[in-house]
């Protein structure tokens, strides 16, 4: 298959969120003195990471709002030790997403790769994350200028695996799906997203997935690997 386009996931395909998100964490827990509230790092975390993803999972479906899924995961971990300070909550999130766009740590060959792809390809990115924090968190890791357009939920309010943001992607870029390749981490966002509009997918598994319902066109572990498949 000639591929022309290549739309990239941002989080955990490129930019090493989860490294760079608990790095971040940390940094607001030693500076609003949380080890008050919670045993330790990792009991707030733990705390903050369940009900983020029950979050993520409405906000995708429609039942919460942006504003209400940021409020509500900052909240959240405080509430759950009896500490529902609304004000600390607010002061933390505001710090954290000030800081966690200038963290710039990659997902291990990432800017290699895409220094060997951006002169042969046409490179997007397609991205559930939000607007106002992804091209500087780009910037930040020194990737911005390998991609022609960057694609987001945010500005149509619909999340991939939806058809609609894929189609708009297509659009958006001037792109075809046949001639399109979806890279991404998530295999319900990204690689079930795009199968169900009928573009081709990298699956780079970095959990050691084994079980999948259906068989992805490409799968990975490294992104070296792109090298190879392109």
């Amino acid at each position: 298959m000639q591929y022309k386009n290549i739309f990239f996931d941002l989080d955990d395909t490129l930019w090493a969120f989860s490294f760079n998100a608990r790095d971040t964490f940390e940094e607001m827990y030693r500076k609003y003195e949380y080890d008050r509230y919670f045993r330790s790092f990792d009991h707030f975390y733990e705390l903050y990471e369940k009900r983020n993803i029950e979050l993520w999972a409405e906000y995708a479906d429609g039942k919460v709002t942006k504003e209400e899924l940021n409020r509500q995961r900052f909240l959240y971990p405080l509430e759950a030790v009896g500490e529902g300070d609304a004000a600390l909550a607010k002061a933390f999130s505001d710090d954290f997403f000030a800081v966690i766009p200038t963290k710039s740590r990659l997902m291990p060959h990432a800017q290699e790769v895409l220094e060997y792809l951006a002169p042969k390809y046409n490179l997007y990115i397609l991205s559930n994350g939000f607007q106002e924090l992804q091209c500087h968190k780009m910037r930040s890791a020194g990737i911005d200028h390998y991609f022609k357009k960057v694609v987001l939920s945010d500005d149509i309010g619909i999340l991939k695996p939806w058809p609609e943001i894929f189609h708009f992607a297509m659009s958006a870029t001037q792109s075809e799906l046949r001639e399109s390749l979806m890279v991404g981490d998530s295999w319900e966002n990204d690689i079930t997203g795009a199968q169900g509009v009928g573009m081709h997918q990298v699956f780079y598994n970095v959990t050691g997935r084994t079980e999948f319902p259906f068989k992805p066109t490409y799968q990975i572990t490294d992104l070296k690997e792109l090298l190879q498949l392109l």
